[in-house]
């Protein structure tokens, strides 16, 4: 059984609510945010000495984080809460298992088949839920329940399962069930929501001034119904609402996370914050007031603290002094006590090798291999994409016109060629136009600008442009760049363009659309990884 409360200090106990950040590698050299993910000695210090409740996970393989996992646990005199922000899949954060379109693609799919849509988000959840398990994550830091009615919205965007309360409501009602067939938790994100903001609260503050008549009618009822599902963890957000708090955002509003979700909506589980080193908390509130904040406005786990020991100490130092009654963090623990319990069992607590092979599973590769990535899940993960795909192919089409296939150019446009995972020279974006015998441009926010106007009609190139835009956290932009824009105009112009494929969003393609001539063919599909551009350009007709 996991430990009683009462033999744990109150610094044990503050721990407990902490979850901290950590590289999914294995070795130091190959962390790749130090800023955010400690060395091992200290994360050791961390887990072992200090007792923090669990780890957030970025980077690596699948079957390095299994074995990553199994150290963590390993370190820890108390089971951990593991999670990673897999709202796309395992394999949207560590390669190998599988990686779905994003959750906006079953919107799509549901406006014909709603059916459809809503057996897809189920069977999503319980694919996402078996593949974290089988890595040693209990933990899935989804699904994501604002409603994206904000084209300009550069945070959530796809993330969402739609654009109207109902729909969101419905697929993530499903994914949540879906999920709930195996022993993991679930967390809805972000209370009250932040589907109608077009600032990045990773950089800055959002403010909504919507009235209650508003929320109530479409910022709430996602999260009721993700609660009458049974969702195991709700995620603030770092939002302010003036109409129910004119001081704080809601991740430190008491009359936000205890008046509206703790009391109003009646949600018994773990209120945990969005990450506290996100610029609209930690450029107003600092390392230590934030996390005071938030537990005295009634969260009971802080997601990423900046710095976690002093979190704990200034917690600690605010029970002390009254701020903060005993009982508030006791009440706390006793929940994520109840949340362990549901993905740890009956784990024991006592220090040996063989303490967390009831928590994840021993990895071997033929657990792994049968375990992730199966054919069946495979497969949906394509219908996903394929049924989600928009395709024009006009009967008269410049693909197949003698004048547009000769020495043509295959223009790809990125964010950031060096941080991306899912383009490379022999992924399909690039390999099924080269076959072809296209000549790769590859353009990104570090390219220079091309000289538009010192091009001529000797200089004319036949121009499939693949974009490959979607909302990023930490870049203050929902999509559409004015780079993009410049190359859409300038081939338009210069009669360039032979075919278009959009992957990300779908507020791009309807941006460019009106524009698009009739002769062009065009394909969008949500998704960006591998095996949706091999579906895209195979439907646009280019094939190995």
């Amino acid at each position: 059984m996991l430990t009683d409360i009462d033999s744990l200090s109150l610094a044990q106990q503050v721990a407990q609510m902490v979850i901290v950040r950590a590289s999914g590698y294995l070795f130091d050299h190959q962390i790749q945010y130090p800023a955010w993910e400690p060395p091992a000695a200290i994360l050791h210090d961390w887990i072992a000495n200090r007792g923090v409740g669990g780890v957030i996970l970025l980077g690596g393989s699948a079957a390095e984080l299994a074995l990553r996992n199994q150290q963590l646990q390993a370190w820890a005199p108390i089971p951990l809460l593991i999670s990673a922000d897999i709202e796309e899949g395992v394999g949207q954060r560590f390669s190998g298992a599988t990686w779905f379109a994003p959750p906006m693609a079953l919107s799509d799919i549901a406006k014909t088949d709603l059916a459809k849509a809503i057996d897809y988000a189920r069977q999503m959840g319980a694919t996402i839920a078996q593949e974290a398990l089988a890595i040693g994550i209990n933990w899935v830091l989804a699904p994501v329940v604002d409603v994206n009615n904000n084209p300009a919205n550069p945070v959530i965007n796809v993330r969402a399962f739609g654009r109207s309360p109902e729909q969101v409501s419905q697929l993530t009602t499903a994914f949540i069930q879906g999920a709930q067939q195996y022993p993991v938790l679930t967390a809805a994100k972000h209370f009250p929501g932040h589907g109608d903001t077009a600032v990045d609260s990773h950089l800055e503050l959002p403010v909504l001034q919507h009235s209650l008549a508003r929320l109530e009618s479409v910022e709430l009822p996602p999260f009721k119904a993700a609660i009458a599902a049974g969702v195991d963890a709700v995620m603030s957000a770092h939002l302010q609402i003036p109409v129910w708090d004119a001081d704080f955002p809601a991740t430190l509003s008491a009359p936000i996370l205890t008046e509206e979700l703790r009391h109003k909506l009646g949600f018994e589980g773990l209120i945990v914050t969005d990450a506290l080193i996100m610029g609209a908390v930690a450029n107003r509130y600092g390392a230590n007031e934030a996390p005071v904040l938030a537990v005295k406005a009634g969260a009971d786990v802080l997601m990423m603290p900046i710095d976690p020991v002093g979190a704990i100490a200034a917690v600690c130092a605010a029970v002390e002094a009254g701020e903060i009654a005993p009982e508030r963090i006791r009440a706390s623990v006793e929940r994520i006590w109840r949340a362990k319990q549901k993905v740890c069992g009956n784990a024991p607590v006592e220090s040996s090798p063989h303490a967390w092979e009831a928590i994840a599973p021993h990895v071997t590769a033929e657990h792994l291999t049968s375990h992730l990535a199966q054919p069946v899940t495979r497969t949906l993960a394509a219908d996903i994409l394929e049924t989600s795909q928009q395709v024009h192919l006009p009967i008269i089409s410049r693909l197949h016109q003698p004048k547009w296939t000769e020495q043509s150019r295959n223009l790809i446009l990125i964010d950031r060629a060096t941080d991306c995972d899912y383009l490379t020279h022999s992924t399909p974006a690039i390999a099924l136009p080269k076959s072809q015998g296209y000549q790769l441009q590859l353009i990104d926010s570090c390219t220079p600008d091309f000289p538009f106007g010192m091009v001529d009609a000797q200089h004319w190139q036949p121009t499939l442009m693949q974009l490959f835009i979607r909302g990023n956290p930490f870049r203050g932009s929902a999509g559409l760049n004015d780079t993009a824009r410049a190359w859409f105009q300038f081939l338009l112009q210069s009669d360039q363009l032979q075919a278009l494929v959009i992957y990300g969003s779908p507020y791009v393609v309807d941006a460019f659309l009106p524009e698009l001539p009739a002769d062009v063919p065009y394909v969008f599909t949500y998704g960006q990884m591998p095996e949706a551009q091999a579906i895209a350009l195979t439907a646009l007709g280019l094939k190995a």
